[in-house]
C-alpha cells in the first residue's frame, strides 16, 4: 500500500463474483501492477468492507464486475449507488484460462485488466426500476406457463391408457372440457383400484393446470400494467404485445441510455449483419450472439406484420422477387423493426390515443359504436376491443381522434 505522503495514483477494481464471497483485485490503473487481492462476504457489510478496501490503495477509476445478472446483482446494485463507475466484464475465454490457469483472485485480477485494456467497455444494467419488476414477473409468467404444458401433457398421456369408462367419458370433451371435468370428479364405490387411481391422478392434474394457469393470469396482467407504465409507446409499436414489450424491455434495461446507439441495440439483440464474405463470394449472414430472448422477441413481431401489415407484405415480396431467401429477408425485417424498437425506447413518439378517451369522447358525442365503426369500415366488436384497451391499433387510435376533434362531428352527431 502506497505511503499518506506520495500523492494518490489510480486504481482499477475486479471483482469475481459467486453465491457467499466475492474476491476482488485492485491494480494500478497506470503502471497496471497488481496492488493486492481479498475476499468479501456477499452481504451489505461485506459491500461495505469491499469498497472501503478498494478505495484505500487510491482514486477508484472504475470496477470490472463479472456476473452482475446473477451473483453480483446485489454488490453492482450498492456500488451504483455510491457512484461508482462501473463495467460489465465476461468471463475470460478459454484460451486465456489455458494459459494463465484458473482461481478466484486470477479472475478478479483479469476483471480489472480487461477494463484497463478496453476489451470490456459494457455497462450493466442497474435493476433498480420498473425493467426489473417486469422481469421478476415475466420468470413467474413463464414459469407457470411451462408447467402448465407439463402437466398438460401428463393429463393428455394419461388420458389414452386410461380404463374404458373414464375415457368414454373424455373423449367428447375438449382440452378446457376435460380438465374441468376431471376437477371435479369425485371417488366411486364401483371403480376398480385402476380406475380410482387413474381418477384420481387425474383430478390432481386438471387441479393443478388451474392454479397454474390462474397465476398465469395474474402474471399476464402485472405485466399488462407494468409495461404500459415503463414504455408506453413501445406498446404502440405495431406487432409488440405485453410479452414482447416485456422481453425488449428487459434486454434494453432500466438504464437504457447505456445503450448508445441503434447499432448497439441490434448487436445487443444479434440482428446486426454480420460480414461473411470470401473471394468473389460478397455477403452478410445471420447473426448467432447477442441476447436471443430479445432476438426472439423481434422474431414474433416480424411473424405478426408478414401476416397483417400490407408494408411489410410488399417488402417481403420485393426482396424475394430480388432473389433473397427466406432467412435473409426475416433477418432484415428485423433489424428494421429493431430500429422502431429503440426509438420507442429511448426516444419515445407522441403516444396514440388511449382506447377510453376515444370511448369518452364517442360517449360525449352521444354516438352508438355503429356510427363511428361504419366510417372506418371496421366492425362493432373490433371499435369494442379498441375502446376497451383489449386491441391495440395505434394508426386506427390516431384517426379515429382525429376524426372526434374535427369541428365537422357536431354535424355529424346532430
Amino acid at each position: 500500500m502506497h505511503r499518506m505522503t506520495d500523492p494518490p495514483r489510480n486504481v482499477t477494481g475486479g471483482v469475481d463474483t459467486h453465491a457467499d464471497v466475492h474476491v476482488a483485485a485492485v491494480v494500478c490503473s497506470t503502471s497496471h501492477r497488481l496492488l493486492g487481492t481479498a475476499s468479501f462476504a456477499t452481504t451489505p457489510a461485506g459491500y461495505v468492507k469491499l469498497l472501503a478496501w478498494l478505495i484505500s490503495f487510491g482514486v477508484l477509476d472504475a470496477v470490472g464486475i463479472e456476473g452482475t445478472g446473477t451473483y453480483g446483482a446485489g454488490l453492482a446494485r450498492f456500488l451504483t449507488a455510491e457512484g461508482v463507475a462501473l463495467i460489465e466484464v465476461d468471463r475470460p475465454d478459454r484460451a486465456a484460462r489455458r494459459l494463465h490457469g484458473k482461481s478466484d483472485p486470477v479472475d478478479a485480477e483479469a476483471a480489472a485488466r480487461a477494463v484497463l485494456s478496453g476489451r470490456a467497455t459494457g455497462t450493466p444494467k442497474t435493476r433498480t426500476g420498473l425493467v426489473e419488476a417486469i422481469r421478476t414477473h415475466q420468470v413467474v409468467y413463464r414459469s407457470a406457463i411451462k408447467d402448465r404444458t407439463a402437466a398438460a401433457n401428463q393429463f393428455h398421456a394419461l388420458t389414452l391408457t386410461a380404463p374404458d369408462a373414464i375415457r368414454t367419458d373424455l373423449q367428447p370433451l375438449t382440452a378446457n372440457q376435460r380438465f374441468e371435468r376431471a376437477r371435479r370428479w369425485r371417488d366411486r364405490d364401483d371403480d376398480d383400484v385402476v380406475t380410482r387411481a387413474t381418477r384420481h391422478a387425474l383430478r390432481e392434474l386438471a387441479g393443478r393446470i388451474q392454479l397454474l394457469t390462474e397465476q398465469a393470469n395474474r402474471m399476464e396482467a402485472e405485466l399488462e400494467v407494468l409495461t404500459e407504465r415503463a414504455a408506453p409507446a413501445l406498446r404502440d409499436v405495431l406487432g409488440v404485445g405485453v410479452h414482447t414489450a416485456a422481453q425488449l424491455l428487459v434486454t434494453a434495461g432500466d438504464n437504457p441510455q447505456r445503450i448508445h446507439s441503434e447499432a448497439a441495440f441490434a448487436h445487443l439483440c444479434g440482428v446486426a449483419p454480420v460480414p461473411a464474405s470470401s473471394g468473389k463470394t460478397n455477403r452478410h449472414r445471420i447473426n448467432h450472439g447477442g441476447d436471443r430472448s430479445g432476438n426472439n422477441a423481434l422474431w414474433r413481431i416480424a411473424f405478426v406484420r408478414l401476416s397483417s401489415d400490407p408494408r411489410t407484405k410488399t417488402y417481403v415480396a420485393r426482396r424475394t422477387a430480388e432473389g433473397l431467401s427466406n432467412r435473409d429477408i426475416m433477418r432484415c425485417l428485423k433489424r428494421y423493426i429493431v430500429r422502431e424498437i429503440y426509438r420507442a425506447i429511448t426516444r419515445p413518439l407522441p403516444l396514440a390515443p388511449r382506447g377510453a378517451e376515444l370511448r369518452q369522447l364517442r360517449t360525449a358525442a352521444g354516438l352508438p359504436l355503429h356510427a363511428v365503426a361504419g366510417p372506418f369500415g371496421i366492425t362493432i366488436q373490433r371499435l369494442s376491443r379498441v375502446e376497451r384497451g383489449i386491441t391495440r391499433d395505434p394508426d386506427l387510435q390516431t384517426r379515429i381522434h382525429t376524426w372526434f376533434t374535427e369541428p365537422t362531428i357536431n354535424a355529424i352527431a346532430a
